[in-house]
């Protein structure tokens, strides 16, 4: 029997967890092919491939990000070949497979929730032609064509899953793509916007199982490893042990990343991890969603805003670690001025990154039951996103779009930090207004259609800013500069700015430089540039303002500066250096 498991990822370089667990699982009885492919890819080609594979039995997994995509391809495929048997898993199809099964009739079965058991068991009776009443935890359609539910029967001992990893088709794509890890199943809490508030409680895998399966992922090249806990941290012991064999055993050039509840961590375990994790080799996720009090209380979401502060502020002042941290707006009685103070609050910690996300309705959770009691207005299709509710209307929702648009390029990326923090804690009311009134404009001029370069990002901020009336307008031209010029790993060629030093004055402290090196700085003259290397390696532009002096001590002293950037070649690094 010829069985094909496969999945639609939403990048090339994500990979399929639940297929090779349901690979495993069935070894050795059955042998399961596991192709994979994208949502970009075309769907006739994902069926092409697929029919020549000549499936029996052929399962996708299934998600918010690729279900639309995959019943095209399973529409496709049945007409070609009525024959083969469809079965769909996955948290998209797991809690209303009775009405999915209504809508598309192509589908002959789904495995709903944790599937390695009944998926297994499942192709025991299609093997031997037997009928699917005592296959726990499916939907499936009987000989009369009649929708039957069977319920799962219990879980799974994680203990004795066996290892998803080793595969050898795996092996070549470890180091290009990220591999996914569980250590635990479930969540101890109740967020009623979220899939893992179903399963209650937390069951755990193997330790030591799981330290083999880490072993051997870096052995093979794994570059990136993103454990799936949804509370990795929620048991301290259990966290603190895989952080030291972490730790102690790591690749070079490894990058472990997870899922933690900020509040709960304690402080020991951060001062630990800021003492011995070297640096860059964790990254932490960490679910704010909201900082209004009484709508966490209506998802039953327990957050301790203090601790998470105290935790994200000692994780970041400890300089070892990387933290993404989440919003969700759209919550229950969140209206648009108290996503602006949890905006706000949030940025305040200056996350390396803020995800600014929407609402979704997902099929299964206790808030998509809810939904009339908030007048909720959602997408009927995936992902389900909220329209509007009782305090928050499409428009505002439009608004808070524009901030994540402009969020995501100028400070998620990183491109020009040391101006947005100028702006936002200097010039505009507060970081959101400063996002909002840029999201806005942004729209305005038609340039979410459109493409862009790094200068492009440049000019369209300096655009922006020139129609604010700004005192300070040349301070901010100058950090602009900076932070264009220090961003850059060789001498760029083409520069955004129009005010650029005259080249008889540029040509005269060149001279200077080269007599006297010292000008710049004992750094700058240590590098002992030839006459040639200082006008083929640097750059020199105009500043109205001491750079050092700001850099240092945050005080603006008005005057005429320079800005010297050296582009070291052996090192492709960028040397600043200011001078009078």
């Amino acid at each position: 029997m010829k069985i094909i498991c496969t999945t639609l990822n939403a990048k090339y370089i994500h990979t399929n967890l639940a297929i090779r667990y349901l690979k495993a699982y069935s070894a050795p009885e059955y042998t399961i092919e596991i192709p994979e492919y994208t949502i970009k890819d075309p769907a006739l080609r994902i069926v092409t491939d697929l029919i020549q594979k000549g499936p029996q039995v052929l399962g996708f997994s299934c998600y918010i990000w690729n279900i639309e995509e995959t019943i095209r391809v399973i529409q496709m495929i049945k007409k070609i070949n009525p024959e083969i048997i469809i079965v769909l898993g996955g948290p998209e199809v797991s809690y209303d497979g009775e009405e999915l099964m209504k809508r598309i009739t192509e589908i002959n079965v789904i495995v709903t929730g944790e599937g390695e058991a009944s998926f297994k068991q499942l192709l025991v009776h299609i093997e031997n032609s037997l009928d699917f009443t005592s296959v726990p935890g499916i939907v499936y359609r009987n000989q009369a064509g009649e929708i039957v539910v069977n319920h799962l029967i219990q879980k799974i001992d994680l203990r004795d899953l066996p290892s998803p990893f080793r595969f050898e088709e795996d092996i070549p794509h470890l180091s290009k793509r990220i591999a996914y890890i569980e250590t635990s199943r479930g969540c101890p809490f109740n967020c009623q916007f979220c899939l893992s508030s179903i399963e209650v409680g937390v069951r755990y895998f193997d330790r030591e199982k799981i330290k083999e399966d880490i072993r051997y992922l870096m052995k093979h090249g794994a570059k990136t490893i993103k454990f799936l806990d949804r509370t990795f941290n929620i048991s301290r012991s259990y966290a603190m042990d895989i952080f030291q064999f972490l730790i102690d055993e790591h690749a070079p050039g490894t990058v472990f990343q997870f899922e933690i509840t900020a509040d709960i961590m304690r402080p020991e375990v951060i001062q630990f991890l800021n003492e011995t994790a070297p640096p860059g080799l964790f990254r932490f996720e960490i679910g704010v969603q909201s900082t209004n009090d009484f709508t966490n209380e209506l998802v039953k979401r327990k957050q301790n805003f203090e601790k998470l502060k105290r935790t994200v502020t000692m994780v970041k002042d400890g300089g070892k670690i990387d933290q993404h941290l989440d919003l969700i707006a759209g919550l229950p009685e969140e209206d648009y001025q108290s996503f602006r103070k949890t905006f706000n609050d949030v940025f305040a910690l200056r996350p390396e990154e803020l995800q600014l996300g929407f609402l979704k309705m997902l099929h299964g959770t206790g808030l998509r039951r809810q939904a009339s009691q908030y007048n909720y207005i959602y997408m009927d299709f995936p992902p389900y996103e909220i329209l509007g509710n009782n305090v928050l209307t499409f428009e505002e929702i439009i608004s808070i779009k524009q901030v994540e648009d402009v969020l995501e390029k100028y400070w998620n990326d990183h491109r020009m930090d040391t101006t947005i923090e100028y702006l936002v804690s200097r010039v505009f009311p507060s970081p959101f207004d400063f996002f909002q009134q840029f999201g806005s404009f942004w729209d305005e001029q038609g340039w979410a259609r459109i493409g862009h370069q790094l200068e492009d990002l440049y000019l369209r901020l300096h655009q922006f800013l020139s129609q604010q009336n700004l005192t300070d307008f040349s301070i901010i031209e100058g950090l602009m500069k900076y932070d264009y010029l220090r961003n850059q790993k060789y001498k760029p060629r083409k520069l955004w700015w129009e005010e650029r030093l005259p080249k008889q004055e540029r040509s005269e402290i060149y001279q200077e430089i080269l007599v006297s090196p010292e000008l710049v700085g004992k750094d700058f003259a240590a590098f002992k540039l030839s006459e040639k290397d200082l006008y083929k390696l640097t750059v020199m532009e105009q500043l109205h303002f001491n750079l050092d002096e700001y850099l240092q001590s945050n005080s603006i002293v008005e005057g005429n500066f320079k800005l010297l950037a050296y582009y070291q070649p052996e090192t492709t690094t960028a040397h600043l250096f200011t001078l009078q």
